[in-house]
């Protein structure tokens, strides 16, 4: 009789111990099963140029951001400013990623907005996108020389983002052989 009591005690403080561990994560950081990982295979259309392409192969050789960004997303809104003034005081591998998006509305975006990329690739169905395991945008993924992705953003960068976590790491796997 004794048992039947403490079992639902001890499926009580179990929960608790899965509850608090969970309040005390950041609910931005989404782990993403692909760090670690090669770039996904991939070959899409440039925005402003259609035909040419980017792929997986533009991201091996050299560290590079990726940023996955729309014209219809608010964030991205907020974010795009604060991307086209660090590319301009940091000359770096910035590549976009333009996610399911009409490619009138991206080119007027980019024009209006100003365009720190150095290239943007087209994905109009989000194919792509899921094979990126992207959730929504903005998204950002660094990737290393040997085109590995180390790191993963969901949400908006911010300045403090970029120079206090974005800067170091960069630097960090610049310095990698």
């Amino acid at each position: 009789m004794k048992m039947k009591a403490v079992i639902p005690l001890l499926v009580f403080i179990v929960l608790v111990i899965l509850l608090g561990y969970g309040l005390t994560r950041d609910p931005k950081e989404i782990p993403s099963p692909l760090i670690g990982k090669p770039v996904p295979v991939f070959k899409l259309a440039k925005v402003l140029k259609p035909n040419e392409n980017i792929s997986n192969l533009n991201f091996v050789g050299q560290v590079s951001i990726l940023n996955v960004w729309a014209s219809w997303c608010a964030s991205c809104r907020v974010e795009h400013p604060i991307i086209v003034e660090f590319a301009k005081k940091h000359p770096l591998n910035i590549y976009g990623f333009n996610y399911k998006d009409q490619r009138s509305d991206a080119i007027r975006w980019l024009k209006y907005y100003g365009d720190p990329y150095i290239a943007s690739a087209y994905d109009v169905t989000g194919s792509a996108g899921i094979d990126w395991g992207v959730y929504g945008v903005p998204e950002t993924f660094i990737i290393d020389k040997k085109g590995i992705i180390r790191y993963k953003k969901v949400g908006p960068m911010t300045k403090e983002f970029m120079e206090n976590t974005l800067l170091p790491l960069l630097k960090k796997l610049e310095n990698e052989s």
